[in-house]
Order: C-alpha cells, then structure tokens, then sequence
C-alpha cells in the first residue's frame, strides 16, 4: 500500500509533464501553412575592398568606420613623391624627343634639296653631254674633208668623255642623296616613335598618380579600416572595407522537394529576429542549380529529402535606400516564400516595411 501511495502522485507528475509538453508543441506559432516555405538565414551585402594598385606608404585616410559614402569619393591618398618624380622625368624625355623630331624633320628637308639639287645637275651634265656629242660628230666630219685638226678631234673626243663622265657622276650623287633622305625619314620616324613612347609613359604615370587616390566604387557604408597613414602596404594592399547597402540579401536553403517549384522574381517576407512584428518584402534572385548537403549515396526517400538547395533574396533597392540608416548586415531570421500566387500572405506576413 506504501509503495502503491508514493507511485500515485509520481505518475500524476509524469502525466502533467507530458500533456505540458503537448500542449506547447499544438499551441505554438507553426507558421503560415501550407503553400509557404521557409528557411534561416542572416542578412548580407555586397562586400569591396578598396585596395591599392601599386604598393606604397598610405599617406592620408578620409573617412572613419561607419561613414556613408558615394561612389567616386575620395576615400585615402597614397604618397605619390617618387610618382611625382618619375612624371618630371618622363616629361622632360618627350621634350627631347619632341626635339628630335624638329631636328629629323630639317635633316630631311635638307637632303630632300640637297636631292633637288643634285637632280638638276644631271640635266646640266646631260645637256653638256649633248652639246660635246654634238661638236665631236662635227669634228668628226670636218676631220674626214681635212677642214679639221686632229688636235681638234681628240680635244672634242676628250670633251664629250668628260662630259658623259660628268653626267656618270651627277646620278651617282643623286643617289647618295636619296640614301641619306631615307636615312633622315629613318631617323624622324624613329624620333616620333620615341615622342609616342615618352606620350605613354605620361599617360601611364599619370593613371597611377589617379589611383593614388583611392575611391568608392559605389555608394556604400565604410565597415573596417585596415590600414593607417605611414603603413606600407604591397600592390593589391587593402586600406577599407566598404559594404554596399544597396545590395543586400538573405541566403538560406529549402528542400529539394520545394526547389523546383521556386522562380526567379518569387515574392518573400524576412522576418529578422529583432523586428518579429514586421516583415521585409524581397524577391528570390537566386536559386542554385545544385543540392547541398547532398549525402554520397542516395537510395531511399528519406535520403533525398536531405537534399537542400540554396536560394537568395534580394530586398528592394527603393527600400534599402530610403532606409540606410537602418541596414545591419549578420542579423538572423526566417524567410518565407510564396509558393503559390495565387494564396494571400497571412496576417503575421502582411505588416511590410514600408519606403519612407
């Protein structure tokens, strides 16, 4: 009877325990039913890093963390001092070459004279080739009727010699000439090669003198600082980090008996944790073609139902903009997608964020 007495009221508590346990599990929030899934995840943003281009000493920063900035602000300097130098010397080399160029220019003008030149003295040494010819043939003739010296003959011989040897030397002057021409236009060419060469060296430091300069990519939030004035830092060193709040979105994963049925533009509500009463609108941009968690081996029903693809929701830009101030990235909560169209958001769902 003892033992039957002290049983009785340990049962009792056994029995309150479990309907407790009922009782919680049938009373508690079970969401909006069927036609919608859901899935955790927190919210993120597009992240950049503002880094340099070449290596260098961080020479000044100009926002703090936390700061909003827009797109093309100046967000850092680097020390640009051996820059500077290197633009004094390039500069001074194009105007040595730009020099070159002049003097090329009137060494073929002159040749190309000097060419001029040479050209009418063939036609002078030809037409007195011609007038010697002339005379000989004469000689010639007055020489055979005995009315000519042979003195005479052999001074017109000699004549006409000079003078075909003389025509002989004007041509090959000419052709002197016309070498050194093209060697002037050589030399020109080259020296306007090297005016180009010095143009892109200019334009080549003065594109590194602009990324000194760090600049925002695009509209965002400075996160972290990770570099301070005086540090060194090697190409590709980074100074910010910037997160852009107009890019935000949830990642979460549904199962794969629900992944087919979920489109590109589908209607979300995130419910974050920290604001349970309200709902943020968002639509899926995302949805992968691939199962995650996919197990080795997959044979059974149960199996595949551990299949999980990963989706993302995006919220509104309008939204995010007209509410900056607000937008944490890492808070947790649940998003819910609509699967059918056609079935309105439950009350728990409709209560929407709205663009102030």
């Amino acid at each position: 009877m003892m033992m039957k007495k002290k049983l009785t009221p340990l049962l009792v508590l056994v029995a309150l325990i479990v309907f407790g346990v009922w009782a919680w599990k049938n009373s508690g929030h079970t969401g909006p039913g069927e036609g919608f899934v859901s899935g955790n995840g927190r919210i993120e943003a597009t992240e950049v890093d503002v880094a340099t281009k070449l290596g260098g000493r961080v020479d000044e920063i100009l926002v703090r963390e936390g700061d909003f900035v827009k797109a093309g602000q100046v967000l850092a300097r680097m020390q640009i001092d051996t820059l500077n130098a290197q633009a004094r010397e390039a500069q001074a080399v194009h105007q040595q070459a730009l020099t070159s160029v002049a003097q090329a220019q009137a060494q073929v003008a002159a040749q190309e004279g000097n060419r001029a030149v040479a050209q009418a003295q063939i036609a002078q040494r030809e037409s007195e080739l011609d007038a010697a010819q002339r005379r000989l043939a004469r000689s010639e003739e007055l020489a055979k009727k005995g009315a000519s010296s042979m003195q005479t003959l052999d001074d017109d011989r000699a004549s006409a010699r000079n003078a075909k040897a003389a025509v002989e030397a004007a041509k090959a002057q000419v052709s002197a000439v016309e070498a050194a021409v093209r060697a002037a236009e050589a030399a020109r060419i080259g020296a306007e090669a090297t005016v180009k060469a010095a143009s892109a060296t200019i334009e080549r430091i003065d594109a590194d003198l602009a990324d000194s300069e760090l600049k925002a990519p695009r509209d965002g939030r400075i996160q972290f600082r990770l570099a301070q004035p005086g540090e060194v830092l090697a190409a590709g060193g980074r100074v910010l980090n910037l997160v852009d709040l107009s890019d935000v979105y949830m990642t979460f994963f549904v199962p794969e008996s629900v992944a087919g049925r979920i489109a590109f533009g589908t209607e979300v509500r995130i419910v974050l944790d920290v604001a349970p009463q309200v709902a943020v609108p968002a639509q899926v941009g995302f949805v992968a073609n691939t199962a995650q968690f996919t197990p080795k081996t997959v044979e059974t029903a149960s199996e595949r139902q551990k299949l999980m693809f990963r989706v993302r929701a995006r919220i509104d830009e309008a939204l995010l903009k007209s509410r900056l101030d607000q937008v944490k990235t890492g808070l947790p909560g649940v998003a819910w997608i609509r699967l059918d169209a056609q079935q309105p958001w439950p009350p728990e769902l409709s209560n929407l964020v709205q663009v102030r």
